[in-house]
């Protein structure tokens, strides 16, 4: 009997405890939420954390998050107002700022809601960019272009989702392959005809510094050789002088001399036969030992030397 009342008290707690587990629940800082009685909502949304309460087995809670979440639109090709093509590659960012809107449109489901979003966002760039040429797009000015389109953005999706877009930006904006393809084919070109032109006139720079430089060097060469020639005839001239000085002083030295280098010239080397008449005028300097010139090589003191 005992046994019994512990079972059914037991029992009885437990289902005390679902029906009051089921009575309330918990919305963390993170989270936001509305409550469904019978299909339809029950009062304002849930958004400050805390406990609440609600009907047991009737009442049921959908979660919603309320942090900053973020998405990134699919890519997709558009046409810049310079009729350029681009391959776009778009990201936001959002909040939910009204879960009672946001369930109502798209029933909590993210996926519906950002199958939504990415056809705004792609419609929104579609429009703004096709209204400036691509060079917009590529500097600087592209930040005021996306503030354009995020206020687009955020104006349509809050008025119905109940979602603020805080941001939407341009992650990646290329050319198709084709066209990258093709402007890269004429970039080469183009650089291989700027590499031809410079090599070009290299050459023409190269050649004009040597002819330059031949011509220099000729220049040059010919007036050290005229400088040398002059140098040379002035040094032949002052010798010249030299000689003539000192040989007129001493006209029977400078004979005696010039003598002495007829004889080395003609029997310095071996090996030399020469056949002269004894009274030859080259022996003139062999008639006496002290060098003056002799009577005759008949009457001399001895017989004229024979080599």
């Amino acid at each position: 009997m005992t046994s019994t009342r512990s079972v059914i008290l037991v029992s009885i707690l437990a289902v005390l405890a679902l029906i009051i587990q089921q009575s309330v629940f918990v919305i963390d800082p993170t989270k936001q939420a509305i409550v469904l009685r019978f299909g339809a909502v029950e009062g304002k949304p849930r958004i400050e954390p805390g406990i609440y309460l609600r009907v047991p087995f009737v009442d049921e809670v959908k979660r919603m998050d309320r942090r900053l979440l973020d998405y990134e639109a699919r890519e997709f090709e558009i046409i810049a107002g310079d009729q350029k093509r681009l391959v776009v590659d778009a990201f936001a960012r959002y909040r939910i700022v009204d879960p009672l809107l946001y369930y109502q449109t798209t029933l909590n489901s993210e996926a519906t809601f950002r199958a939504q979003l990415d056809t705004i966002i792609e419609s929104a760039v579609r429009r703004e960019i096709a209204s400036v040429p691509l060079v917009v797009v590529l500097t600087d000015q592209r930040a005021r272009l996306m503030r354009e389109i995020t206020e687009i953005v955020k104006t349509q999706t809050k008025t119905q989702y109940g979602v603020e877009v805080l941001d939407v930006r341009i992650k990646r904006a290329d050319l198709p392959a084709a066209n990258s393809q093709a402007v890269y084919n004429r970039m080469r070109t183009q650089r291989e005809q700027e590499a031809r032109q410079l090599r070009a006139e290299g050459d023409e720079e190269s050649q004009r510094i040597r002819a330059t430089a031949d011509r220099e060097r000729v220049v040059l060469l010919s007036e050290s050789r005229k400088k040398a020639e002059i140098l040379r005839g002035e040094g032949d001239g002052q010798a010249i002088k030299i000689y003539a000085d000192a040989f007129g002083r001493d006209p029977q030295f400078f004979g005696f001399y010039r003598s002495m280098e007829a004889y080395r010239q003609a029997l310095g080397s071996g090996g030399t036969t020469m056949v002269l008449s004894p009274d030859s005028e080259f022996f003139r300097y062999f008639g006496s030992i002290t060098g003056e010139v002799g009577s005759g090589t008949t009457g001399g003191s001895g017989a004229p030397p024979r080599r």
